[in-house]
């Protein structure tokens, strides 16, 4: 398996509230991406500290021999103690507000496994389409689901951005899951908003 990332501010901000990481985990690969929010400081804070106590924890319990459900386990895990860490750390003054998106992937030998909190996206590409892995958690995706606005209506909506969960907002949190078939040849993309808005 192949893996590589890449992170640019952009054109229109000063700073960027994205971090990620790719890790070797024995046989396993894990990757994450989380996109920060909470003014330039606030984000970068909380998006830095998801990403390094998600790996943290994954390192410390990851075992080659897990099945898909006990994956799906322990991202739960790496995710509340990433939720936990960006919490308790939102709750000191200058940090006051900040919060951060969560997109991962963790591949054993038995599957893998997508987790994700906010509007952070997974995809899959196949050789010929690009296919969601990843479900939004943000209003106009709810409205969407609801079928109150269609899915172009949903691509141009002034709300767009806004999402309805975050890590670091409440002292806990439901990620969403996905398992995910990955073929020979297949590529598994994580990216934030700021990819998935402009392409």
């Amino acid at each position: 398996m192949n893996a590589l990332g890449k992170t640019d501010v952009g054109l229109r901000r000063h700073e960027n509230q994205d971090t990620f990481a790719v890790e070797a985990i024995g046989k396993s690969v894990a990757a994450v991406v989380c996109d920060g929010m909470g003014g330039a400081e606030g984000g970068q804070i909380a998006s830095t500290l998801a990403v390094e106590t998600f790996l943290k924890e994954l390192r410390a319990l990851l075992r080659e021999d897990m099945s898909v459900e006990q994956l799906r386990e322990l991202a739960s895990f790496c995710v509340a103690q990433a939720n936990t860490a960006v919490y308790e750390r939102a709750l000191e003054d200058d940090c006051r507000g900040m919060g951060t998106t969560l997109v991962s992937a963790v591949a054993g030998e038995k599957g893998t496994v997508v987790c994700n909190v906010g509007d952070s996206r997974a995809y899959r590409f196949d050789g010929e389409a690009m296919h969601q892995i990843s479900e939004d958690h943000s209003y106009v995706e709810e409205m969407r689901r609801r079928g109150k606005i269609t899915e172009a209506d949903a691509r141009t909506h002034p709300q767009k951005n806004l999402i309805t969960r975050a890590l670091g907002v409440s002292a806990n949190i439901v990620p969403e899951y996905n398992r995910c078939e990955i073929e020979d040849g297949d590529i598994l993309l994580l990216c934030s908003d700021g990819l998935t808005n402009m392409v």
